[in-house]
């Protein structure tokens, strides 16, 4: 298997160009870091097709931090993302180093990890846990949807032919995100699962509650039972164990080789108590054990 035929590859200089190409050629492929499609290539000896090259496309490569959101461009790199976040969501880029090698890190890009739609990607279910948008294009139209209604269910996303992410933007906001990412080896693996927690509480009671997964149904997916069962609570050890039940009412996970589906279920809940027990000031995190 060759690679593509010239007339095949296109190398799009800006978004405009690339909504143009891919209006005509919804059936293409676009590659930016690869850190996926490559693999379809060298393991399942895929053959792709049209593809659109999206290396020289630098106005999907912005960051913009304005008072009210963080806009991150659909090339930004994860590397480049890291930077970016970590001095709003900490945890969130902590989750992020433990990403891939940093050559992954710096090939691969937020949109792809989005538009891949795997359900053990590592940036959506913190994105999700942080009410991010998604903001997407076709040709000269574009629609923005909180990017938790983009995933529909395994393999399929709401996106049209034609239709590509153009960036992502996340509210400012008090940061409260925790992310647990949970591995056979620690730095530079799969997740088995992902946990992403924004919970707020004012007065003693919870006022909202975010809480996205990965790894543990065929999308990243909310816990609404789960979040349902804290909202509107004392932010309190015995509302936290109710809740914790809940988690077998949002999720049917799978047993393979990465996790059986009680273990996924038990270490669900029992992030859930983690993200109580740091918030209550309890050291948790096995990196910060000393003697």
């Amino acid at each position: 298997m060759g690679s593509p035929a010239e007339s095949d590859a296109a190398m799009p200089a800006s978004s405009d160009e690339l909504a143009e190409w891919f209006t005509a050629n919804p059936d293409g492929v676009l590659v930016a870091g690869a850190t996926d499609v490559g693999l379809w290539v060298t393991k399942k000896l895929e053959t792709l097709g049209k593809v659109a090259f999206l290396a020289a496309v630098d106005d999907l490569r912005n960051i913009e931090v304005t008072a009210d959101e963080i806009r991150i461009g659909a090339c930004v790199t994860v590397s480049e993302f890291l930077g970016a976040i970590k001095p709003f969501h900490p945890d969130f880029a902590e989750m992020v180093r433990r990403f891939g090698a940093i050559q992954v890190r710096n090939a691969g890009t937020v949109g792809g990890n989005i538009a891949n739609g795997s359900p053990i990607g590592d940036c959506p279910p913190a994105l999700i846990a942080l009410g991010a948008r998604l903001h997407l294009r076709k040709g000269g139209a574009r629609r923005d949807i909180l990017l938790e209604d983009f995933f529909i269910e395994y393999g399929k996303q709401d996106r049209v032919p034609g239709e590509f992410v153009e960036f992502i933007t996340i509210a400012r906001q008090q940061d409260r995100l925790k992310c647990y990412k949970l591995t056979k080896r620690f730095d530079q693996d799969i997740s088995a699962v992902l946990g992403c927690f924004s919970i707020r509480v004012t007065g003693g009671v919870v006022t909202e509650a975010r809480i996205a997964f990965g790894g543990m149904a065929g999308l990243p997916k909310r816990a609404a039972a789960v979040e349902a069962a804290l909202l509107g609570q004392a932010w309190d050890r015995q509302v936290v164990d109710r809740a914790m039940k809940e988690f077998s009412r949002d999720f049917m996970p799978l047993s393979d080789m990465r996790a059986s589906a009680d273990y996924r279920l038990t270490t669900a809940r029992n992030m859930l108590l983690r993200y109580f027990l740091e918030d209550q000031g309890v050291s948790t995190r096995v990196l910060e054990v000393s003697a």
